[in-house]
């Protein structure tokens, strides 16, 4: 046990002197097969583990797990967990995001509260910002994915795979269905499940038609009270 705590002080003083920055170190675990850059400030609460690898410049924690994973220089994670994953340079992450296995998260992307990723590559500057889960998936550059996003990738028996192009726009509360194709610059409407391909610069949309029946809620309560 002393040994072990002598070897992480060990590794919390020569990431010091090698010139990372730590809020608190005592509150901070690196285990001694992790790199970190000059200049990057690991905040409490920050667990560091495997051959993890984080560049220059970055701001890791607070509430940070990352296992195995590289991150690339610029990049701030905040509240987290990531696991053998490439996090690209200048990404914002978390808090509250998942990145599972076999990501990667391409260079300035936005990757917010309650998202879940798996086994999937994202491209430049692509935006999540939300309560969204993709896995099993390709998507381009630029995409801007809105809240509730979910990619339905497993039927029971088998994963399969969504492939988004770039600069598509994903509305709210959509569904894929794969395997399906989204073509670059799609644009799918807000609470549409997707279940075939769409092709580039095209517009989907699959819900129900909005009906307005005027004076209903009132005649309802009126009908309620009277049994």
């Amino acid at each position: 046990m002393r040994d072990r705590q002598a070897a992480l002080e060990a590794k919390r003083q020569a990431l010091l002197e090698a010139g990372v920055d730590m809020m608190d170190p005592s509150s901070v675990y690196v285990e001694d097969s992790v790199q970190v850059g000059e200049g990057t400030l690991l905040l409490p609460g920050t667990i560091l583990r495997g051959d993890t690898v984080v560049g220059r410049n970055c701001q890791i924690g607070p509430n940070v797990m990352l296992t195995s994973c590289t991150v690339e220089d610029e990049c701030a994670i905040n509240a987290s967990q990531c696991e053998e994953s490439v996090i690209r340079k200048g990404c914002q992450i978390g808090p509250y995001t998942h990145i599972r296995p076999h990501c990667v998260v391409g260079e300035g992307s936005k990757i917010g509260a309650f998202v879940q990723l798996k086994n999937c590559n994202l491209g430049k500057g692509t935006k999540m910002a939300h309560l969204t889960y993709v896995g099993d998936s390709d998507v381009g550059d630029d995409c801007n994915f809105g809240c509730g996003t979910v990619t339905c990738n497993y039927d029971g028996f088998q994963k399969h795979r969504t492939i988004i192009g770039s600069n598509v726009f994903v509305g709210c509360n959509t569904n894929f269905v794969p395997p399906v194709q989204i073509g670059d610059g799609a644009f799918i409407a807000a609470a549409t499940t997707v279940t075939q391909d769409v092709p580039q610069d095209a517009m989907v949309i699959g819900r129900t038609r909005q009906q307005v029946k005027e004076g209903w809620a009132a005649a309802n309560r009126e009908k309620k009270r009277k049994k």
